[in-house]
């Protein structure tokens, strides 16, 4: 309990699990719409948009979070197009914008604080505005899914159909485009640009591994991905280890369980 003493501890543990939350259930949608890697290209437009921040004298928090929401518009119109593809969209992207912020870096400030902390995430750079920003994009999150549940379920399992049907689905993916982009954002602060998209990823797939059904799946993976967070949060105090290395390897360690109950419940 001494952790909890301290006041940025409390920032990271209220900030971390919103986010984490918020990761989880728009990560199993963007799992099963095969945009998993989606936070990985959103987190290195950040970077980019922070790296020229920082050199412009702006709020790197504040200047990043248009530029990745438009950027998760472009994301998506980009693998609407025939001639490209998921992957092939947010890998131009990503190294676009994580070579543009490499460049700026070099020719500018170098690196800073605030650019190291976006970089590598740091429990000390989370502030009463990260946690207040946490909680609002956490509650337009659930209220996403607690009010849009069965039209979310339409979109992320077939589009055509959910089209057909005169579903607005250009409508539901540009708001999780947005979700997403403003996740990423925060969710940088603390676990850094290379360890985001983990948040995404791990909890999702291990919640498939356990549940078939999409809300099972959904629920799975907003606790799993919530005790992972605090459980690593806990073991990076207690080893002084990086934050982000610890939810990681928490979670890896989660996921290899749920593989193996998979493994042994076909047997």
């Amino acid at each position: 309990m001494k952790m909890f003493s301290y006041p940025f501890m409390q920032r990271a543990l209220i900030a971390g699990t919103l986010v984490s939350l918020c990761c989880a259930l728009l990560g199993v949608s963007l799992v099963l719409k095969r945009y998993s890697m989606i936070g990985d290209g959103l987190s290195h437009v950040s970077f980019g948009a922070l790296a020229v921040a920082v050199a412009l004298g702006f709020t790197p928090l504040y200047f990043s979070i248009p530029v990745v929401i438009l950027a998760a518009f472009l994301l998506l119109r980009m693998a609407s197009r025939p001639h490209w593809n998921n992957d092939a969209a947010i890998a131009v992207m990503s190294a676009s914008a994580l070579s543009i912020g490499i460049l700026v870096i070099s020719l500018t400030t170098g690196m800073t604080t605030d650019v190291d902390n976006y970089m590598f995430g740091s429990v000390l750079a989370m502030t009463k505005g990260d946690v207040a920003l946490s909680a609002a994009v956490s509650i337009a999150v659930l209220a996403l899914f607690v009010l849009f549940y069965h039209k979310l379920f339409a979109v992320t399992f077939d589009e055509s159909f959910s089209r057909a049907t005169g579903l607005k689905v250009e409508r539901y993916n540009t708001l999780l485009s947005i979700l997403t982009a403003l996740t990423i954002v925060l969710g940088m602060r603390m676990m850094g640009a290379m360890l985001i998209s983990s948040l995404i990823i791990f909890p999702a797939l291990t919640a498939m591994r356990l549940f078939k059904s999409f809300r099972g799946v959904v629920i799975c993976a907003g606790v799993s991905s919530v005790v992972c967070f605090c459980a690593g949060l806990t073991a990076s105090f207690v080893l002084a280890a990086p934050v982000g290395a610890s939810v990681v390897v928490t979670d890896l360690a989660v996921f290899l369980c749920a593989c193996l109950l998979q493994t042994l419940r076909r047997r």
